[in-house]
């Protein structure tokens, strides 16, 4: 069954299977509606519409978190772009993995597919998980220094599911700290 899938999956891009939902993010403070969060999912021919969880563990294992990440990306920033085009001023959330991250293309890849979007980085934040970023390298560093020299914004997602440390964070250039739900649930 999981062979299956990722041979299924290897197809989905070129056939035109997967799409994006873009859950809103609001601002607690006046309920206005400040960004979203590119969430992709596998119109399966067979199976159905098919969340992130029955699929993405596939992907990271084989290899193929890579170019569906581009995917999502190109996708998500084509739609950023859009919006832009509009005079709407929203940040656009993207999940990148920790595969994604560490290929030493990634940066450049990130700066073509700005270039052929036309999206502003600006409007563009990247979610790093943990894992993406433990014990960084000054290579790591660089990229993330570069990323944040283009304005796109930095996000690291999920913290408190790993070696979370507060000494770590002071390390990283990020903006935003997302604190995983299994982080905070037991405190009243």
């Amino acid at each position: 069954e999981r062979l299956m899938l990722e041979n299924a999956l290897r197809r989905a891009v070129d056939r035109d299977e997967l799409l994006l939902h873009y859950q809103p993010q609001v601002a607690a403070d006046d309920g206005r509606v400040s960004g979203c969060e590119a969430l992709v999912r596998w119109q399966h021919p067979e199976l159905g519409l098919l969340q992130p969880g029955q699929f993405i563990a596939v992907a990271e294992s084989s290899g193929l978190i890579v170019p569906l990440g581009h995917w999502v990306l190109r996708t998500a920033c084509r739609q950023l772009a859009r919006w832009q085009a509009q005079g709407r001023k929203l940040l656009m959330a993207v999940n990148i993995s920790a595969l994604q991250f560490r290929q030493s293309g990634f940066y450049d890849g990130v700066c073509e597919v700005l270039r052929q979007t036309g999206a502003d980085p600006a409007g563009l934040e990247l979610e790093l998980t943990e894992s993406a970023l433990m014990e960084p390298t000054p290579e790591i560093l660089g990229r993330m220094q570069k990323l944040r020299d283009l304005g796109i914004k930095l996000a690291l997602d999920d913290f408190g599911t790993g070696y979370s440390s507060l000494s770590y964070l002071k390390r990283l250039p990020i903006h935003r700290l997302k604190l995983d739900r299994s982080f905070v649930k037991d405190i009243p």
